[in-house]
């Protein structure tokens, strides 16, 4: 087996991801772990990441590139958010040093859009940097999740992002809400439901009506009989129509525009940008991008590490 010549870390609020990866970039070992930044304690974030490296059998000097919320105020050390418009180019230039005498440490920066339409990001921005590192250096990139972002590329520069809290007010609702009874399921949204279908369409062409809509679905559960789960696929389909309606509002119909998303939401997605005419240009893993985002991270602060 190779030696890793690098470590990539994904390190956000619940979860952890590291990859072991050889100087061309081959991924030599995984690790997947519940230990966001909830979950270290005393602030020993050092005593995580190496236990996590060890594992992996990443020697010791051997560097380590960071993104996500590890780098965030109650992180390990602030990595200061850059600010909109910028070169995704910068978040190496620009990553926070952590002291550390076991090896080299670099933290990425999020980016900050300030003015009227105040925003930030925190992970996504190296995301990014994986997008623009696989040839889509300009044009909308929609990526899909619990604060789903819309993000507008100009030759590989963030111009300008909005975020849509689509995945956690689906959850708010769900389970803290007037709809519980009414949407209360265990079976995922699935883009073929007419259901489904049915509330994307009122998200799409009638977004001013949404907490009237919202309403309905209780309303349809108490007088119709309408069942848990088709308001549930309704409630999911009626906050994506929601967001696509708000980021076309904002962007105009893209030229251009790249899904970048991992697991059923990624399909969920390409069926209702479909579904509002438009046409992707790239269906992106975000998994993957993260991974291409640090390992260009890499190849700027440590040259000497990469051989592509």
């Amino acid at each position: 087996m190779s030696e890793a010549a690098t470590a990539l870390v994904d390190w956000g609020t619940t979860s952890f991801r590291a990859w072991a990866c050889a100087a061309d970039g081959t991924v030599l070992a995984e690790r997947r772990a519940p230990d966001g930044l909830t979950g270290v304690r005393n602030g020993d974030f050092s005593g995580v990441l190496e236990g996590h490296l060890e594992a992996m059998g990443v020697r010791l000097g051997a560097p380590a590139v960071l993104c996500g919320m590890v780098g965030s105020r109650t992180g390990w050390v602030e990595a200061a958010y850059l600010a909109v418009p910028t070169r995704l180019d910068d978040l190496a230039t620009q990553a926070i040093p952590v002291p550390s005498p076991a090896r080299p440490i670099h933290i990425l920066p999020g980016l900050a859009q300030r003015g009227a339409a105040p925003d930030v990001m925190r992970g996504e921005e190296t995301q990014l940097l994986g997008v623009v590192a696989e040839g889509f250096r300009t044009g909308l990139v929609c990526m899909p999740g619990t604060h789903s972002k819309w993000v507008r590329l100009e030759e590989g520069a963030v111009t300008g992002f909005s975020t849509f809290m689509t995945g956690e007010l689906f959850q708010l609702l769900r389970s803290g809400s007037i709809l519980k009874q009414a949407v209360e399921t265990d079976a995922r949204p699935d883009s073929d439901d007419p259901a489904f279908a049915e509330g994307l369409a009122a998200g799409l062409s009638r977004p001013a009506e949404a907490t009237n809509a919202l309403f309905q679905l209780r309303a349809g559960w108490l007088l119709e009989g309408a069942v848990p789960q088709a308001q549930s696929a309704r409630l999911s389909g009626l906050l994506i129509g929601l967001e696509f309606a708000g980021a076309l509002a904002r962007y105009g119909r893209p030229d251009r525009l790249a899904l970048l998303a991992s697991g059923p939401i990624a399909a969920l997605y390409e069926a209702v940008a479909t579904a509002a005419g438009l046409t992707l240009e790239r269906r992106l893993d975000a998994d993957h991008c993260v991974r291409h985002g640090l390992r260009a991270a890499v190849r700027l602060l440590h040259p000497d590490r990469s051989s592509t």
